[in-house]
C-alpha cells in the first residue's frame, strides 16, 4: 500500500483537514472522517460488528447519551476495532485505482505498523481539552442531535456532565500518549499556525512531491 497515506490521532488536531486538502493538490482520494459508513449498512452483520450496529439498530438516542463514561469508552473500543476491519477492505479496493489515498483513520498504531511505514503515517494530536470544550461547536447534524437530546433530559445539567465525561474517557491522556510515544511523525496543534503552514509541514512529514 505504497501509495496510501495515513493521518491517525486526536480529534479536533486537523486529520479530516488535511487529507481533504492533499487529495485535492495531488488528484487523490480523499477518505475523510467515517468513511467507513459507507459498508454500514443493514447487511453489515451484528454479530460480527456489534458496535458499529449498536448506532444502525438503536431504537431510542436517549439510551446512547444515558450510558455510563466507562460504557462509553468500551463501546468506542470497540467501534474503532471493527472500523479497521471496514477500513482495510475499502483501502484493498481504492487502491487499484492507481492513485494516492490518504485516510482520516481509525486503523490501530499496531496495524499501521505492519502495513505502513514512518514516510506514510502521521500522528495529529490536540489537547484532551479542546474535544471536550468544542464538540458541540462544529455544526455536524449527528452533534447538534445529540445535543438537543441532551437539552431534553430531566436534568440537562447532569446529562451534559455525564456526557462530558465520556468525552474526557474517550480522548484520556492514556489515548494521547499512546500516539504520542508511537514511533511514527507527531504533529501538535497550533491555533497560531495557519492551514497553510500545517499543510506544508504535513507534507514534509509525509515526504509528499507534486
Amino acid at each position: 500500500m505504497n501509495d496510501i497515506y495515513y493521518i491517525n490521532g486526536t480529534a479536533y488536531a486537523g486529520k479530516s483537514t488535511m487529507v481533504k486538502l492533499l487529495a485535492e493538490k495531488y488528484d487523490g482520494i480523499a477518505c475523510e472522517e467515517n468513511y467507513h459508513d459507507q459498508l454500514v449498512d443493514e447487511k453489515l452483520d451484528k454479530n460480527e460488528f456489534p458496535c458499529l450496529c449498536y448506532t444502525r439498530d438503536l431504537q431510542d438516542w436517549r439510551d446512547f447519551i444515558r450510558r455510563t463514561p466507562d460504557e462509553y469508552a468500551a463501546w468506542l473500543r470497540g467501534v474503532a476495532k471493527e472500523c479497521e476491519v471496514l477500513e482495510l477492505r475499502i483501502l484493498e479496493d481504492l487502491k487499484k485505482q492507481g492513485r494516492k489515498i490518504f485516510v482520516d483513520t481509525n486503523i490501530s498504531i499496531e496495524t499501521l505498523k505492519k502495513i505502513s511505514d514512518e514516510d506514510h503515517v502521521l500522528v495529529m494530536l490536540s489537547d484532551q481539552m479542546v474535544s471536550v470544550n468544542r464538540f458541540f461547536e462544529r455544526p455536524d447534524r449527528e452533534k447538534q442531535f445529540l445535543y438537543q437530546l441532551l437539552m431534553q433530559e430531566p436534568d440537562p445539567e447532569s446529562a451534559m456532565a455525564n456526557f462530558r465525561e465520556m468525552l474526557m474517557r474517550a480522548n484520556s491522556k492514556e489515548a494521547y500518549d499512546t500516539f504520542l510515544h508511537s514511533g511514527f511523525k507527531v504533529l501538535l496543534r497550533d491555533d497560531n499556525r495557519t492551514v497553510e503552514e500545517t499543510m506544508k509541514i504535513v507534507e514534509e512529514m509525509l515526504r509528499l512531491k507534486k
